[in-house]
C-alpha cells in the first residue's frame, strides 16, 4: 500500500510497529504526533521492546519534539482491535506480525540503533529526516 491510499482511508488510530520499539518506531511515534490531524491516535510497538534509546529522545528533541513521555511497548499492551492501521519499520529484521488484516505500510529503514561509533548518532538523525519526510506525505491532505 502506498502513503496516498493510506492517507485517503483517514485513520483514526496508526500503529507503528518493529522489533525493539526502541528507535525507528519511537521516532516515527513522535513525529507522526506532531503531524496528525487532531482527532487521529498515534501508537509505537515492538514485538520484544527494550528501552527508548537515549538518542531517539535527542534527535527528536533537536526538532522540537517532546519525546519524554514516551516508552517503549509491547504488542500486549496495545488494543490491536482499536488500529485502523499500521506501519512497519524494520529492514533486516523479522517484522512483528500484526494479527488482523488492516491497511498496512512497510517502510525498511536501517536500524541507527545497529550503529556503532561516531557516526551513530548522524545515523538517528538520517532515520528521522526520512520519516519526516514520509509522515508528511502521508499528513497532507
Amino acid at each position: 500500500m502506498e502513503a496516498g491510499l493510506l492517507r485517503a482511508l483517514a485513520p483514526a488510530q496508526i500503529l507503528f510497529l518493529c522489533v525493539a520499539n526502541s528507535a525507528r518506531s519511537q521516532i516515527a511515534e513522535g513525529i507522526a504526533r506532531s503531524l496528525a490531524p487532531a482527532g487521529v491516535r498515534v501508537l509505537s510497538a515492538g514485538s520484544q521492546p527494550a528501552e527508548v534509546r537515549p538518542e531517539a529522545r535527542q534527535v527528536l528533541e533537536e526538532i522540537g519534539i517532546d519525546a519524554s513521555g514516551q516508552r517503549a511497548k509491547g504488542m500486549d499492551e496495545i488494543d490491536l482491535d482499536a488500529v485502523d492501521a499500521v506501519v512497519t519499520l524494520c529492514s533486516d529484521e523479522i517484522c512483528p506480525f500484526f494479527p488482523r488484516p488492516v491497511p498496512q505500510l512497510h517502510w525498511a529503514l536501517p536500524d541507527p540503533a545497529a550503529v556503532e561509533g561516531a557516526g551513530r548518532l548522524e545515523a538517528f538523525r538520517e532515520v528521522r529526516d526520512e520519516l519526516r519526510k514520509r509522515l508528511a506525505s502521508l499528513f497532507t491532505r
